[in-house]
């Protein structure tokens, strides 16, 4: 076995973190889910060893109800797009689709997905886990060309960004949105998150077909469909619970 060199040894966090890794074949939000069912302190990263994405899921224990919570997602999404920006040439672009997909020079390249002790939107859950998803590496699904609505950071020109190396910086960026979000609520947030999102003001097929107008103040998409506008809530993020 080959001694770990800088790009593949694991992870650091920061203060206030604690990483704990899981098999590659082990999906890291399912395991934030079950820490949190076992009352698991907040803080917690768990981080995949799958050399071929970058997976990793952090579990919180929120103060606010759940609709004001589920902001938290903003902080998680900008701190792996700064993680990005920070390990990435300089011509790669990184934008935002509501609620969690993220784009690498316009095309697909990851997803934010979340978890919750509950459903109730005016509840404080007892937990919340948010994870992140970010392909580095074509696998046997994925070949350039083939999949052109998708791609990988390699195929982007991105050859030199490792999983552990994105999974670390992205803890540090991270904390530096959550102390934001904590302090000054989602309206920073909200500002950055929509400068990185060039759907507004257009037409979307998803999670619903209408005119994305921006977002409420709690995160959510402001929809209009004909003449009805509706607020679609950044809550639908949320998997279902056991």
């Amino acid at each position: 076995m080959r001694e770990l060199d800088e790009d593949t040894a694991p992870p650091s966090f920061p203060p206030l973190l604690r990483g704990e890794s899981v098999p590659a074949a082990t999906d890291p939000l399912a395991k934030a889910m079950a820490a949190g069912m076992k009352g698991a302190d907040p803080g917690l990263v768990l981080w995949s060893r799958d050399e071929t994405n970058a997976r990793v899921a952090v579990l919180f224990a929120p103060e606010l109800p759940l609709r004001k919570a589920i902001g938290g997602a903003f902080a998680v999404k900008l701190g792996m797009a700064d993680a990005l920006g920070a390990l990435a040439p300089p011509e790669v672009a990184v934008h935002f689709n509501w609620p969690g997909r993220f784009r690498i020079n316009g095309v697909l390249c990851g997803v934010l997905r979340a978890a919750a002790s509950g459903s109730d939107p005016e509840a404080v859950p007892d937990w919340l886990a948010i994870a992140v998803t970010i392909p580095i590496l074509p696998t046997g699904t994925h070949e350039p060309g083939h999949t052109p609505d998708v791609t990988t950071l390699h195929d982007e020109g991105c050859g030199e960004i490792t999983a552990p190396r994105l999974i670390e910086s992205f803890a540090r960026h991270m904390l530096v949105w959550i102390n934001r979000f904590e302090n000054e609520g989602l309206a920073p947030l909200h500002k950055a998150w929509c400068q990185k999102c060039e759907e507004i003001g257009t037409e979307v097929n998803q999670p619903e077909e209408g005119l994305f107008l921006g977002l409420d103040e709690e995160g959510g998409m402001i929809l209009r469909r004909g003449d009805e506008t509706r607020i679609i809530p950044l809550t639908t993020l949320l998997e279902g619970t056991s």
